[in-house]
Order: structure tokens, then sequence, then C-alpha cells
């Protein structure tokens, strides 16, 4: 079976997109106040620890594969991990693994549950940096009081992912661009 599609469709599909994706861009001051954070607690000797849950684990791994395999090269590798949330939680993970000079990014695509806002809000009461990657602004992960809360406004799941890729990639570079320049990080 062929399924055909119009220019109109194809339109269509990155007209939904536009309006969410260059509101990342509105929100640029957040997003480089959370990457000079970010690269402030890696040269200190911090490391980033991800997580989230559902489809959002994958996205988890995926950004910790591209702190720690940097795919430009001259770029150093940084220290990260992603949690899996395993029978004890987000919440016993961190606090098995983490160090207050650490950085705890919890990504969901909505606005997160109360195990993800659970575990981000113990993170900061242990001293770790906390970033949260949401899909809406008035969710658990935002009302756990991170430290920055970097939305994707859409009501689209796979808009806000993309959103969300676009938002992480974002955060490797300028943490990058931070480090490159050690005198922004005192």
């Amino acid at each position: 079976m062929t399924v055909e599609l119009t220019a109109t469709d194809v339109r269509t599909a990155f007209t939904r997109r536009e309006g969410p994706i260059g509101l990342l861009a509105t929100d640029a001051p957040a997003l480089a106040t959370a990457c000079h954070a970010m690269a402030r607690r890696f040269h200190r000797g911090g490391r980033l620890i991800a997580f989230g849950a559902g489809g959002a684990a994958a996205d988890a791994a995926h950004v910790v594969v591209e702190f720690v395999h940097p795919v430009i090269i001259g770029k150093r590798a940084l220290p990260a991990l992603s949690l899996r949330g395993g029978s004890g939680g987000f919440r016993a993970e961190l606090e098995l693994f983490a160090e207050p000079e650490d950085i705890a990014l919890a990504i969901a695509p909505d606005g997160g549950d109360a195990a993800l806002a659970d575990a981000l809000a113990a993170a900061r009461d242990r001293g770790l940096l906390t970033v949260a990657l949401a899909g809406a602004a008035d969710g658990p992960l935002n009302r756990s009081s991170p430290d920055h809360v970097l939305v994707v406004h859409s009501d689209d799941p796979r808009i806000v992912r993309e959103g969300q890729v676009t938002t992480y990639h974002v955060l490797w570079e300028l943490v990058h661009v931070f480090l490159d320049a050690p005198e922004v990080l005192a």
C-alpha cells in the first residue's frame, strides 16, 4: 500500500512544530543559565545523572551517551550516568549514586509524575543541581522546585519529545562552550 502525502500535509506537520520549537529560542536565557550552572558543576568534578520514565528513559540514556561520548572531535567526554528506576525507584538510586556536586536531569514529555518529582526534590535536598525537561509548566516536576525548568510548550507528546531532544543537544553544546571558557566558571 502506498501512502501519498501532499505538500499541504507536510506543511501542516511543520506548522504544528513551529510554535513549540520556536518558543525554545524565546527561552534562550533560561537555557543558557541552566547550561552555565551545569558547566560549573562539571568544572568542579560533578557528574550528570539523567532519568525519565517510559519513553523518556531512552532520552535519559541518549543524553548520557552524548556527554560520555562526544561526537565532535576535540570536545571532552564528561561523566554521566542514567538511572533506570528499578525496584527502589529513582530516589533510591540517587541516594545511592549521587554526590552534592552532581547534576540531576529529569526528563518527562508531560509534567512528570510523582516518582520523578520525588527524585528531583530529593536530589535538590542533597545539594545537586536540578534540571527538569518537561512538556507542561505546571506538572509535578515543576512543583518539585527544580533549579531549572525547561518546558516544551505543546500538548502533543511527539512534538514535546522532539523539542526535548533539541534542548538536551543544546545543553550539551553550551556546556562545552562554557567549559572552553573557564574564566566564566569561577
